[in-house]
């Protein structure tokens, strides 16, 4: 858990070894892959071109697989939680109109504050997640991703 409280300012989440390694390094084995190719086509680099392709999709899917659960259990966790905190007719009404994003974005809002965000984000489902966290005043911190 970090020392720093959690806001809209820090709250976005960096995976170094993703991020700055595997993500970069895969990304320009492709190019490098790609170059070679349309510079000397063959079979041999061919086979290189594929293998460079298969390895960004495998990297791109090893991130965004987990982000689809994630995505998933945080609206599962926040419906629970709506159920809690909201009328039932609000909650049933956010259920009926929230997209993920917005169940996404909305996590971070304080029991105290939900409820009219909820009722903002439901009269205006246009907005975006970026939107409704710079709304949030009280934060709630999600510190047990990984």
């Amino acid at each position: 858990m970090s020392s720093q409280p959690q806001s809209y300012a820090n709250h976005a989440k960096f995976t170094p070894i993703y991020h700055f390694f595997a993500s970069p390094l895969a990304l320009v084995f492709l190019v490098w892959s790609l170059t070679r190719f349309f510079a000397n086509p063959g079979a041999d680099t061919g086979y290189v071109l594929v293998g460079g392709l298969a390895l960004f999709g495998v990297t791109a899917v090893s991130r965004l697989s987990p982000l689809r659960v994630q995505d998933r259990l945080i609206r599962l966790e926040e419906q629970l939680r709506y159920a809690r905190v909201l009328t039932p007719e609000l909650a049933a009404k956010a259920e009926a109109t929230l997209s993920p994003r917005h169940y996404i974005a909305l996590r971070f809002a304080s029991d105290a504050e939900l409820p009219a965000l909820v009722e903002q984000v439901i009269a205006n489902p246009a907005m975006k997640g970026k939107e409704i966290k710079q709304q949030i005043k009280s934060w709630r911190g999600d510190y047990f991703r990984a």
